[in-house]
């Protein structure tokens, strides 16, 4: 019996040339918003985290935002031991992993009981306007398609994620911001500031051909401009939370156990259903 493996995703190599490209020059605006957004959930959770762990492909992002935590740096395998930290957060790595199960797991292995765990990613909505305009741009010239963005889990897809990993009151949920560009130039130099280039393992190693490039920003400006000319590129960013399982935490009643009934604590009147209506008699053979 032979064992299947993820299939490979990501050029591995390509990623950390880029991400160190990035630090060159960097444009972390939509990490450190990302940062930003992860302490304000924190902020809200009644605890205190005194072992908290932070995968990531940019350190000096996290370094001083958490007190003693561990920084993780994103790789297959992850530098986690089992039981080790109370808070887990994978950030903006997770979008270019082969196995994002497999990276969650890991990360839930190495809470304790009770400890949290949060991901956060870009989701499938991430840059669809780019998405389509190389697409069409590279088909009208070439005749051809290639892959040129990595390709983004929808929000209702990677909830089940966390309750594959046995993850305890799973939540997914996000927002999507709209950046504007003055043109298609800065727009590639904001992703490669970012370390998003394209590293995807089966991407075309020659550069686009610049007559592809200029078809591109031509649709960009007629289907994705501003009244003012600007080009919007939407950013959908999903936040993952879940919690290691632990018995003093709180359980789901069984159903039909209630004690009181939701329209008494309301002070309404209840309406009961209509019974259903009678079926036909299955008709009978001869």
């Amino acid at each position: 019996m032979s064992i299947s493996t993820p299939p490979t995703l990501t050029d591995r190599a390509a990623l950390e040339r880029f991400r160190a490209r990035a630090c060159k020059n960097p444009a972390f605006f939509l990490q450190e918003d990302a940062a930003d957004e992860v302490q304000e959930r924190l902020n809200e959770v009644n605890r205190t985290f005194t072992k908290p762990a932070v995968v990531t492909g940019f350190p000096q992002i996290w370094q001083d935002r958490l007190q003693d935590a561990r920084i993780v740096a994103d790789a297959p395998v992850l530098d986690l031991q089992v039981g080790a930290h109370d808070l887990v957060i994978h950030a903006l790595a997770l979008h270019w992993a082969d196995d994002p199960i497999g990276q969650i797991i890991q990360c839930r292995r190495a809470l304790t009981p009770d400890g949290l765990f949060i991901g956060v990613m870009f989701g499938g909505q991430s840059l669809h306007e780019l998405r389509a305009v190389l697409a069409q741009a590279e088909a009208d010239v070439t005749g051809g398609l290639s892959p040129r963005v990595v390709p983004m889990a929808e929000i209702r897809d990677l909830g089940a994620l966390l309750q594959r990993a046995e993850l305890a009151l799973p939540v997914a949920d996000g927002f999507t911001r709209q950046i504007l560009y003055r043109d298609f130039q800065h727009l590639v130099r904001d992703l490669r500031g970012m370390g998003e280039s394209n590293a995807l393992a089966s991407r075309h190693r020659a550069p686009m051909r610049r007559d592809v490039l200029a078809r591109a920003e031509a649709l960009y400006r007629e289907m994705f401009a501003d009244d003012e000319g600007r080009l919007i590129a939407s950013v959908e960013t999903i936040f993952l939370t879940g919690w290691a399982p632990a018995e003093s935490q709180q359980k789901p009643l069984r159903p039909g156990s209630a004690a009181a009934r939701l329209a008494d604590a309301l002070g309404a009147t209840e309406t009961p259903l209509e019974p259903a209506p009678i079926a036909a008699p299955k008709p009978t053979k001869d």
